[in-house]
């Protein structure tokens, strides 16, 4: 039976195979793991989130996304450890390779995507707010982490590429093969987590993270300017120099074509504020 939408996501709709709720608020999609008690993620929860990722892509009304977790306690407690211990190796290699799949897809989407991040977020959980562009977190409200150590594994769905670009080579293989979880502070000082908020609850966290990514859309802020400029750093950042040039360049062209830039350097002429409309 698939869980109830959680009290803090009333109006929104649960996705087919019932592990993530969508619910968008003005230009800003929230896409919430909804698996209690602690949001382990599963095939199906993949499904979900891939499917709201390119339902995302093609709503020309969602200019920023948030990825949060159901419920207080957790963010994302990483996989379902039950569900991997009763499929066989080939299934397991068939859904981590879908994860790495379905997480690449979101940091090749031209959208700016926050995980907002109260309760724990560790193993698999963690991953995935590392494949968000940014990262946003209640101070106090749990550890984060990749222990996959423990469980005589690595932390397989892109733990080990985006932790040693995010942090370094020798910090990210410190804290994997130590095992240990940190607190959000922590985080925010190695650039794990790029801001705190000292939020009451969750509720209030969630509207302060609105509040943030609306920041990023349309009137005030050229939405489409942002997501290509995610693409650039996104797609660019592990090419030679001149190949991320070149991609600068492409994306700097398809800008300048467009209604927001025209908008931007008159506003700048004319001495007003400008108008984005996100195209």
């Amino acid at each position: 039976m698939s869980p109830e939408v959680p009290s803090n996501q009333l109006g929104a709709e649960l996705l087919p195979h019932g592990k993530l709720t969508w619910r968008r608020v003005e230009k800003v999609a929230w896409l919430t793991l909804t698996n209690p008690p602690a949001n382990g993620y599963s095939y199906e929860m993949m499904r979900d989130l891939d499917e709201a990722i390119l339902r995302a892509r093609f709503d020309v009304e969602v200019e920023v996304l948030v990825i949060a977790g159901a419920g207080e306690k957790f963010f994302c407690a990483g996989a379902d450890i039950a569900m991997l211990g009763k499929v066989t190796p080939q299934f397991k290699n068939a859904f981590c390779l879908h994860a790495n799949e379905t997480l690449r897809r979101l940091e090749e989407t031209p959208k700016l995507v926050i995980a907002a991040l109260s309760g724990h977020c560790v193993g698999g959980g963690l991953e995935i707010a590392l494949a968000c562009d940014l990262r946003i977190a209640r101070r106090g409200s749990g550890k984060c982490g990749l222990p996959e150590i423990s469980l005589g594994v690595l932390p397989g769905t892109g733990g080990t590429q985006r932790l040693a670009r995010c942090v370094g080579r020798a910090r990210a293989i410190e804290l994997m093969a130590s095992g240990r979880l940190m607190d959000y502070d922590e985080a925010l000082a190695l650039g794990i987590v790029q801001q705190l908020h000292d939020s009451a609850d969750d509720s209030a966290f969630i509207a302060r993270v609105q509040e943030y990514a609306a920041s990023f859309t349309s009137p005030t802020k050229a939405a489409m300017g942002v997501g290509l400029l995610k693409r650039a750093v996104q797609g660019g950042a592990d090419l030679p120099l001149d190949a991320g040039l070149a991609l600068e360049r492409e994306l700097q062209a398809r800008l300048f074509a467009s209604e927001d830039a025209r908008e931007g350097i008159s506003a700048f002429v004319e001495k007003r504020k400008a108008t984005f409309r996100g195209r």
